[in-house]
């Protein structure tokens, strides 16, 4: 069956002078993604993000939401969309579902102090509903901001570096908050963000973008699971094996990383070719262990 097409960007492009933000950006988002929109600083996600929620205007090419163009259509996409954008803003002296409260009155939502309770429930504030934001910590804003971009009920939600500042337990607690967006409200989700781990916990799809330019788009297990994996291997004699290896297995690349360690870039079907060869020429193995993380992804993409 065909997946439901929620956002489609062909082409996009973005000036500001003479400086070329993005540059011909294309990717396409299904409904029900946790979808990580990946890339260094300036590499033009905020400027795409910006087009999405025309904030700003592109230059040239297209952006299509629920299969409809956002030019002609911007009022009524806009209502079936929550974002944060950077940090979100809060009243401080305000309690928490005061400023629920106000929002919804702002954004015309037809919102119940029931359902601003469940909200509030929701992204584990429940028992803070009555407290004033100036007292909330940095996560803790974050989660009344996700609160916040439910009011309308949007069917997709943005959320631009969402875990920015925030400590250990912060991240995991955005993380989780995320999955139950997908999971339990059925919600799309473009993510936007530096944490390239949690990105590999949490997403199921993602583009990477540098300089301006999408560079590669795909489902992230797939990207991941290339035919050549980095293995790190805790050995013994550190310096034979990596004679051993390079005579026996030609591989792509072969590094000593320190004293008791060594890494390998080989196909992974080899691998227990690798590590049997190791083990009857009488080495001592202490660990092995593939590298190929989505940071080693990304690195290496970024870099071809």
């Amino acid at each position: 069956m065909e997946q439901q097409t929620i956002i489609k960007v062909r082409n996009l492009s973005k000036k500001f002078g003479s400086f070329e933000a993005v540059k011909n950006v294309s990717f396409t988002v299904h409904k029900g993604d946790v979808f990580g929109f990946l890339g260094p600083n300036g590499a033009g996600k905020s400027t795409t993000i910006r087009c999405l929620l025309s904030l700003i205007s592109p230059d040239n090419g297209s952006i299509e939401l629920f299969d409809k163009s956002l030019q002609r259509n911007r009022s009524e996409i806009l209502a079936n969309i929550g974002s944060i954008i950077e940090k979100p803003d809060f009243y401080k002296y305000l309690s928490a579902q005061k400023n629920l409260e106000i929002f919804a009155r702002i954004s015309g939502a037809d919102v119940s102090k029931k359902e601003i309770h469940e909200m509030l429930d929701f992204v584990g504030l429940g028992d803070r509903a009555k407290h004033k934001v100036k007292g909330f910590s940095h996560g803790m804003k974050q989660r009344l901001g996700i609160a916040q971009t439910l009011l309308h009920k949007p069917e997709l939600i943005i959320l631009d570096e969402p875990t920015t500042g925030l400590d250990p337990q912060g991240i995991i607690e955005i993380r989780n908050l995320i999955l139950r967006l997908k999971n339990e409200q059925n919600k799309t989700i473009l993510l936007s963000s530096h944490q390239l781990s949690e990105i590999e916990l949490i997403a199921n799809r993602m583009v990477i973008i540098n300089q301006g330019r999408s560079i590669v788009e795909g489902s992230v297990d797939e990207l991941l699971n290339s035919e050549e994996t980095m293995v790190r291997i805790e050995i013994d004699s550190v310096d034979s094996a990596l004679e051993l290896v390079r005579s026996r297995f030609n591989p792509a690349e072969i590094t000593r990383t320190s004293a008791k360690e060594l890494e390998v870039l080989i196909s992974k079907k080899r691998i227990p070719d690798l590590t049997k060869e190791l083990v009857l020429a009488g080495f001592t193995i202490h660990a092995v262990e593939p590298k190929r993380k989505l940071e080693d992804y990304f690195i290496k993409t970024i870099q071809s």
